[in-house]
């Protein structure tokens, strides 16, 4: 998820392919379609038979849970295939769709295109096996990003509730408080960078994600989907929000021009020039290994309100596990992603750096108390599980968001390196999609 989640989709034919892998399930709506439930006794007798299943996924930790559950389950085989993340994961996923063999039964499907292989009869449904009743077990976000009215297309896998971390040795320098409004975080911007003009408040050369995250806390709603009927429009208040204020740090040449992900920006963090990163509670671990020269330097705090008081939140990637409809086991599949996403496997993926989507573990005392060596000793854990607790559950993708995240930096982007100003390049963008999403046979609004 870390690196993957910040690059932007170049699957522009995804949904033509997706077409085809309909077409190959024969159009019924999930492998349980007249089969009934599926009971737990049927998935411990699948258990104690055996077999192989085979799993796609690059998240690193799945590698121990895979070990783990082969020990508990010693007749079972986990293929693990983890060599492809991001764009070629997805491509390779259609593809095998579309022909109709070589499916995994277990695919990792990032949030934002759950709905596009869930809305094409790609994903089965997992309300028969249970899912349906593990709702309470996960935070409002992730929960609402992989079900869709009575049925469920996944398991969340983890979360990315949004925190502000700032370089607390630069704002100490040049006393200047931390910002709990982005009003704030704007005059911060701005005494930062007139007390040393290399210091930048942020990066931020214009991100699909960061953006859609940013209008999520702010309340705007872009994207209302119904099936087929999809409405999208970002002329609301809360885009205004965002756009108003994030203009004047555009405008004002207060964010660094610099791409996430890159040695410029591993850079600008390690030497204090981007004094912060407003982000999903998974990137501690990238601080560590990515930044260790700047360790005791940084600390986490809530992300900065629209207004104050309040206490709104938002996510910032995160995956689920998914069983696609032409994948076979689909008992001893459906046992292994209960396992890691909502068994024993949790805690093995914390353990080695996950950031959890389920609330007995973002509950847990162990969990709250832990120390976070690179933050100075910070119980960081406390403000990403409370700003877990407070993103809104009533955000939706687009059924073709890896295309319109593709094309941002065609529309949105080009505010960041032309006259074009925020509000507009949105507009654009909404324009793209529609056009787009009317060509793929959706009725858009």
């Amino acid at each position: 998820m870390r690196r993957t989640t910040r690059r932007l989709m170049r699957g522009m034919a995804l949904l033509s392919v997706l077409a085809l892998g309909a077409t190959a399930c024969g159009g019924s709506d999930d492998d349980s379609s007249g089969t009934g439930p599926v009971s737990a006794s049927d998935i411990q007798a699948a258990l104690k038979k055996g077999g192989t299943v085979t799993v796609w996924a690059w998240e690193p930790t799945l590698k121990s849970v895979a070990a783990d559950f082969e020990k508990k389950y010693p007749k079972v085989k986990i293929n693990l295939v983890s060599e492809r993340s991001g764009d070629k994961h997805y491509t390779a996923l259609s593809n095998a769709i579309s022909a109709g063999k070589g499916v995994p039964d277990v695919a990792q499907v990032e949030y934002f295109a759950l709905s596009q292989y869930s809305l094409t009869k790609g994903l089965s449904d997992l309300a028969p096996y249970g899912a349906d009743k593990l709702a309470s077990k996960y935070t409002p976000g992730p929960w609402n990003a992989v079900s869709d009215g009575d049925k469920v297309y996944g398991l969340p896998m983890d979360s990315g509730p949004m925190a502000m971390f700032y370089n607390k040795k630069i704002f100490d320098k040049y006393k200047i408080a931390v910002p709990t409004t982005w009003d704030e975080y704007v005059e911060a911007a701005r005494k930062l960078h007139k007390a040393d003009p290399k210091v930048y408040i942020a990066n931020d050369a214009g991100d699909a994600g960061f953006t859609t995250s940013m209008l999520w806390q702010a309340g705007s709603r872009p994207y209302k989907v119904d099936g087929t009927k999809v409405t999208v429009n970002f002329d609301d208040a809360g885009a205004k929000k965002y756009t108003d204020t994030w203009q004047q740090l555009i405008d004002e040449k207060l964010v660094s021009p610099i791409n996430g992900w890159t040695d410029d920006w591993y850079k600008g963090l390690g030497d204090g020039t981007i004094a912060t990163l407003t982000t999903g509670a998974w990137m501690p671990a990238n601080f560590v290994t990515g930044v260790p020269n700047a360790a005791g330097d940084w600390r986490a705090a809530p992300m900065p309100q629209w207004t104050k008081g309040d206490k709104a939140s938002a996510e910032n990637g995160g995956s689920s596990l998914t069983l696609p409809t032409l994948g076979k086991n689909k008992e001893l599949a459906y046992a292994f992603v209960e396992y890691a996403n909502s068994g024993a496997g949790v805690q093995t993926r914390i353990d080695e750096g996950a950031f959890p989507a389920t609330t007995a573990e973002l509950q847990n005392s162990a969990f709250l108390n832990k120390e976070f060596e690179y933050f100075g000793g910070q119980k960081a854990n406390e403000i990403f599980a409370d700003s877990a607790a407070n993103v809104a559950d009533d955000w939706s993708y687009l059924p073709f968001q890896q295309y319109a995240n593709s094309i941002f930096n065609d529309t949105v982007g080009k505010a960041y390196v032309s006259d074009t100003k925020l509000i507009d390049g949105l507009k654009t963008w909404q324009d793209a999609s529609i056009k787009y999403g009317k060509e793929q046979g959706f009725t858009v609004e």
